[in-house]
């Protein structure tokens, strides 16, 4: 059972988690495109502790929205659907690419030895192929489907989702022969803070409809409406 009061803390750690990413995004920049390794080793040396604390809130934030989204899968009552096991599949997924690429992140601090940072470099704009070629479509496609099996967000949401889902697996598979993914590419991933922006903000004003320590509607009684045909 989900009272209002976790159902709240589900959607502000999504809330939190969403406006980190979006801090470290902003105060990490990257390295100039095609930058030497005395020019990144100048780099990192100038923007260090921006780096280092852009690397963390990349770390937190992923693991508080990962909280969020099995919330919903909780509430929806998925935790034994398929699409349920596979929103946990995904979220372990995306954590497992982003942890990889913070790892990169700290690699291009290092000065020894001398090609450490264009190794660690080179090893973000590889994993950065990963979240677009798996590890995004794997949270939103069944996330979508368990919005869809649900009543716990607004049907919107859930093929919105799908449509996240997609877009991110074409672009893994357009930018496949990249080294580098696009800068433009890059910048489309953001479109998501939108999406759990509005779930959350959602979430949160029908947690309000229900008595605090009573459980939301949307799991188990509403899937019974007809849910257990989805997956």
């Amino acid at each position: 059972m989900l009272t209002r009061r976790a159902a709240v803390w589900a959607a502000v750690s999504g809330l939190v988690g969403t406006c980190m990413i979006g801090i470290s995004f902003a105060i990490n920049t990257g390295p100039p495109a095609g930058a030497s390794a005395a020019q990144l080793t100048a780099f990192g040396q100038q923007h260090h502790d921006a780096i280092l604390w852009g690397a963390w809130l990349q770390a937190v934030g992923p693991a508080l929205i990962a909280v969020f989204a099995l919330a919903i899968v909780f509430l929806a009552g998925a935790t034994a659907r398929l699409a349920g096991w596979m929103t946990l599949f995904g979220v372990a997924t995306l954590m497992t690419v982003s942890l990889i690429e913070i790892t990169g992140y700290i690699g291009t601090l290092q000065t020894s030895p001398a090609t450490m940072g264009l190794t660690s470099l080179a090893l973000i704009h590889s994993v950065q192929h990963l979240y677009f070629i798996v590890a995004a479509p794997a949270v939103w496609l069944p996330l979508g489907l368990v919005i869809l099996g649900s009543h716990v967000l607004p049907r919107i949401l859930g093929y919105l989702a799908l449509v996240l889902a997609a877009g991110y697996a074409l672009a893994g598979v357009f930018t496949l022969l990249d080294l580098t993914v696009p800068v433009a590419v890059q910048f489309a991933a953001s479109v998501q803070v939108l999406w759990w922006l509005a779930a959350a903000v959602t979430f949160i004003m029908r947690a309000r409809e229900v008595p605090s320590s009573a459980s939301l509607p949307g799991g188990a009684a509403a899937a019974g409406q007809g849910t257990a045909r989805r997956l």
